[in-house]
């Protein structure tokens, strides 16, 4: 759907919400932290910004954002789970303002972390990055998916297929889904207007998932580590702009 330059202009200020989340979080992630906390500053930036969760109760979902560590890919609920030196925590939030939605999501060391953790990281941001820079009028939407693939895989990683981004705005997940693969057809030609969450999920090991008794958070069957990142876009006659950056 293209949104009109009013509503883009709601998706923009719920975009810099979840910045600040973002940056909020990131600078509470260390040593000894719980997951827990991680959720409580960011339900505090929510609430001191006037905007409402789009996470919390969403199916049944108890928290304001996900936190998943380590072989954990999304959709990890927040608890007791202490951070330690060499973890990587994946963090996924998200606001609306306004009746409109923002959602993006970042993975972080903690402390000092392996070669290879911050490898992953590095390549999946790049892998994101790498997507996002296809939104752009005229192009294929799954030209996005063709270049997360291509990054990912030239590192020797692989990409989640069983979750992918997908378009937002008056819902957080809206239609269509956004893979992070080339999916063998090329999609919808993009026109301005149109608002997109761009979110690959690489894995060190095979692309193989479960999910846990929870019926939540998503693990690699391998159990090698997982990074995540999202930003929500926009298709402008400029190029993508990223409403999800501080």
């Amino acid at each position: 759907m293209r949104r009109t330059a009013e509503e883009l202009n709601k998706m923009r200020k719920a975009g810099k919400v979840v910045a600040e989340m973002h940056e909020a979080t990131r600078a509470a992630i260390r040593p000894g932290v719980t997951t827990m906390q991680l959720n409580e500053v960011a339900a505090e930036v929510i609430a001191k910004r006037g905007a409402r969760s789009n996470f919390l109760n969403y199916h049944g979902f108890p928290a304001v954002i996900c936190t998943s560590p380590n072989d954990m890919i999304v959709h990890g609920i927040p608890g007791d789970y202490v951070l330690r030196e060499g973890d990587i925590i994946s963090v996924d939030c998200g606001a609306i303002v306004e009746g409109y939605h923002g959602d993006a999501a970042y993975t972080a060391g903690v402390g000092e972390i392996s070669h290879l953790a911050a490898r992953l990281i590095e390549v999946t941001e790049r892998s994101m990055w790498a997507g996002i820079e296809q939104l752009y009028k005229g192009n294929r939407l799954h030209e996005v998916g063709r270049a997360v693939q291509n990054v990912a895989e030239a590192a020797g990683f692989s990409v989640v297929r069983e979750y992918v981004g997908h378009a937002i705005g008056t819902a957080m997940h809206e239609s269509p889904q956004v893979p992070n693969y080339w999916p063998g057809s090329p999609g919808p030609t993009l026109k301005e207007g149109m608002v997109f969450a761009v979110e690959p999920m690489v894995n060190v090991g095979s692309v193989d998932t479960f999910v846990l008794d929870d019926g939540w958070g998503v693990m690699t069957q391998d159990g090698q580590l997982s990074a995540h990142f999202e930003h929500t876009i926009a298709v402008t006659s400029n190029g993508p702009e990223v409403f999800t950056v501080a």
